[in-house]
């Protein structure tokens, strides 16, 4: 039987509990409002896409930077952010505002507002996007990926507790299982919302759910906040998207999001009259891997990788400088989208993966998630791979482990996808590789950047292994990894005033509409531009969060 449910009306309606739902909410009940937040998932889920994440969070000018050496400011993070960007459209007013604003809030308070939240950080700064081409072009001139200890769940915790307090004095409503289907106009105002109640379900954290439809409801709210998410759940909007300048879509991805990252209010806002803005600009990864032990659809993990592998075309070619692993993530998708093949290879060594390969995701580092320091000296520090990455050594189907060339090469000719391979050209490109390491000088760009990177103590202690032979017998065995196109960012969406205020299609606000998150591009409707310089993500749902819980109190 279908029911009709009608909740008492609320300041502040708030659809999406990802981290910019949460802190939205958080926001407006700092401010004294009274808040609903409904998500279509159920909620084992609060805390949504972020709750996976590893938690890289982008500080400007840190303690944590400047104890390692790193000297940074807000004016060379914008060389990168803004050379990294590219803005280019009229419609990037907005973004390139939010970027400035965001850029200040990165070197200012956001270090202080979070720790005054109980979040610390691992003392050791990650260096993402390294770029590789010119001090103006893309990438992150110094290290600035700093990871949350506690990965993502310690990064949705706080902002989850404020919830539950309000929750238990009575000025928050939680409403799971309600997705929403229009936004509720009146005399040109959002005023709230409706939609479909759907049927319960016990299905643990991340698995696909019922879409069974049990009633509908109907939310009315002074202010409404879209923090819904992207699209990269959804492949047939993904694909739908996809730009020309990354050639063509890959008939072959993995997700690197739960299926119910799936789009759905990018439709609905925009029937509302909000504008959606620069949604051909996404972020997807090229060294997703296969989950052994999945739990949503095409389940893929990223390899977080260092910089020492030989990456290979399907075909067997060597990427191009300066597209070396950990460099520059849309020019490489760019690359090997052009060969029209939809996998790539590295070949490397268990030296190299035991220092170099991380894990991209909460589950995926138990030791840092759970904040075990034994664990993490254990695993980190101690010889050998991780225990999650030997899991993928020894099960997962794109890894290959033999103790010669010869025998790898025969490995990879036989997987799917193998027989493009000119095996003679590999043998070539790892017979010339290992002989450039062989004495001090080099005209091998990828050897030379591995030479100068160990200069930094970071990348020294736990994330570049020594220059050495792939074939090296000491450094075996040799391990090749069959690499895909994994789905992950949206970075355009619903365009937004600083304030978070979701703008029509001339500019105008919407009376009543916020976003929020990665529905808003992270504020604006695509504050990174083309690129972004990673650890932006959490932090723009962060920002983008605040903004507009602030604004829709008042």
């Amino acid at each position: 039987m279908m029911t009709r449910t009608s909740s008492p009306a609320t300041d502040v309606l708030v659809i999406g509990w990802g981290l910019a739902g949460l802190v939205a909410a958080a926001e407006a009940l700092a401010a004294g409002k009274r808040v609903t937040i409904i998500d279509q998932e159920s909620r084992t889920n609060m805390g949504g896409q972020a709750w996976w994440s590893f938690g890289g969070l982008f500080l400007i000018d840190s303690p944590e930077q400047r104890r390692l050496g790193i000297r940074d400011s807000v004016e060379l993070a914008t060389q990168d952010w803004f050379g990294n960007a590219g803005f280019d459209r009229p419609e990037d007013a907005w973004p390139r505002r939010w970027a400035e604003a965001y850029l200040q809030f990165a070197a200012g308070e956001k270090r202080s507002w979070l720790r005054e939240r109980g979040v610390g950080f691992f003392p050791v700064v990650g260096w993402a996007e390294r770029g590789g081409s010119g001090a103006i072009g893309p990438g992150n001139s110094v290290p600035r990926f700093h990871i949350t200890w506690g990965t993502g769940p310690g990064i949705v915790a706080p902002f989850i507790a404020a919830v539950e307090a309000g929750e238990a004095d009575g000025r928050v409503t939680v409403l799971p299982r309600h997705r929403v289907s229009e936004l509720i106009l009146e005399a040109g105002a959002v005023v709230g919302a409706r939609g479909d109640v759907l049927a319960d379900t016990d299905a643990p954290r991340g698995f696909p759910t019922t879409r069974e439809r049990t009633g509908d409801f109907e939310v009315r709210a002074g202010a409404t906040i879209v923090a819904s998410g992207g699209i990269g759940g959804n492949h047939e909007l993904v694909r739908a998207a996809w730009p020309e300048r990354l050639g063509t879509p890959p008939a072959h991805m993995l997700t690197g999001v739960p299926a119910y990252v799936d789009g759905s209010m990018h439709g609905v806002s925009s029937t509302a009259g909000a504008a959606l803005i620069n949604g051909d600009r996404m972020w997807h990864y090229v060294e997703g891997i296969e989950n052994w032990d999945p739990i949503w659809p095409s389940h893929g993990i990223r390899i977080l990788p260092g910089p020492s592998s030989l990456w290979l075309d399907a075909t067997g070619t060597r990427l191009p400088v300066p597209l070396y692993p950990g460099f520059d993530t849309l020019g490489t998708l760019a690359h090997l989208r052009s060969t029209g093949h939809d996998h790539s290879w590295f070949i490397t060594s268990l030296k190299i993966v035991e220092k170099e390969f991380a894990l991209s995701g909460s589950e995926q580092n138990p030791d840092l998630t759970g904040k075990d320091v034994g664990l993490l000296l254990k695993s980190r520090l101690a010889k050998g791979p991780t225990g999650r990455v030997q899991s993928f050594l020894d099960e997962g189907p794109d890894f290959i482990v033999e103790d010669d060339l010869e025998s790898l090469l025969a490995q990879m000719q036989r997987m799917p996808g193998g027989e493009l391979l000119d095996i003679d050209h590999v043998r070539r490109e790892v017979v010339a590789r290992d002989r450039e390491i062989d004495n001090d000088f080099t005209k091998d760009a990828q050897i030379a950047m591995l030479r100068s990177m160990r200069s930094y103590r970071g990348d020294k202690l736990i994330r570049t292994a020594p220059p050495h032979r792939l074939q090296d017998k000491s450094a075996g065995p040799m391990i090749a990894v069959k690499l895909h196109v994994l789905t992950r960012k949206s970075l355009g969406g619903i365009h937004t005033d600083l304030d978070g205020r979701a703008l029509n299609a001339a500019g105008e606000p919407i009376p009543g509409l916020f976003a929020a998150g990665e529905a808003s591009g992270f504020g604006g409707g695509g504050v990174h531009g083309y690129r972004a310089l990673e650890g932006t993500f959490l932090g723009g749902c962060l920002f983008s969060g605040r903004q507009a819980g602030r604004a829709a109190a008042r």
